[in-house]
């Protein structure tokens, strides 16, 4: 498999690091969506990442579904998201709200360096601000109930602390969120717990500039 985009994505990230775990290989190419556009349509028309290409040449789109795929392929027993039941549920919910911080401070980077500085609107940007810190705070608020050793949902890794920590290290760097402007100490102590893991060290990229991510 093929796995298109940059580290810098959180939204990339969180599928190198599923695939490691999963122990599934794959080829990475490290395109980025202004140099490698059109390299990039060429498998996927949006032009966006990450797009994973099977072995036969099928190209999947958005992170989400192709999670869906991994976990399927993988099989239930070794799945990162639960089934069914209260823990899928509640695996789903983390994401969704690491993903909206994601964009969030996707949207907050966007506005500094595309827009001019006379052009920007400050209430919509502090909007953004406020609701990726309101997503930071809930998950910040999972992670203290479940204590300084354990993972998020059933006692074991799953999508939920893949997608928080590669989110929180991707804000981290992105809008330099120090502990003083952001403190979150549980939840920067189990992003510090995941990122010490082979898997996700081995997928740590420098930030780079907006351009290289969609």
């Amino acid at each position: 498999m093929i796995l298109i985009g940059m580290f810098d994505s959180p939204f990339v990230r969180r599928v190198a690091v599923s695939m490691k775990l999963l122990g599934i290989p794959f080829e990475h190419r490290n395109w980025s969506v202004g140099r490698d556009f059109e390299r990039i349509r060429a498998y996927n028309p949006l032009g966006r990442v990450p797009t994973l290409v099977l072995d036969d040449g099928e190209a999947l789109i958005e992170s989400a579904a192709i999670l869906d795929y991994l976990d399927d392929i993988s099989g239930p027993g070794r799945a990162l998201i639960a089934h069914s039941g209260p823990e899928r549920r509640a695996a789903l919910r983390l994401m969704a709200i690491a993903s909206g911080a994601a964009e969030k401070g996707v949207a907050q980077v966007y506005e500094g360096v595309f827009r001019p500085a006379e052009k920007r609107h400050e209430p919509w940007v502090e909007r953004c601000r406020a609701q990726m810190h309101g997503a930071l705070a809930e998950l910040e608020r999972a992670c203290a109930s479940v204590g300084a050793t354990q993972w998020l949902i059933g006692g074991r890794m799953t999508q939920a602390d893949i997608t928080t920590t590669c989110v929180f290290t991707f804000l981290t760097a992105a809008l330099a969120l120090t502990p003083d402007s952001a403190p979150y100490p549980e939840l920067r102590a189990h992003a510090a717990r995941c990122e010490a893991l082979p898997e996700f060290s081995s997928t740590r990229a420098v930030f780079s500039p907006p351009a290289s991510r969609a």
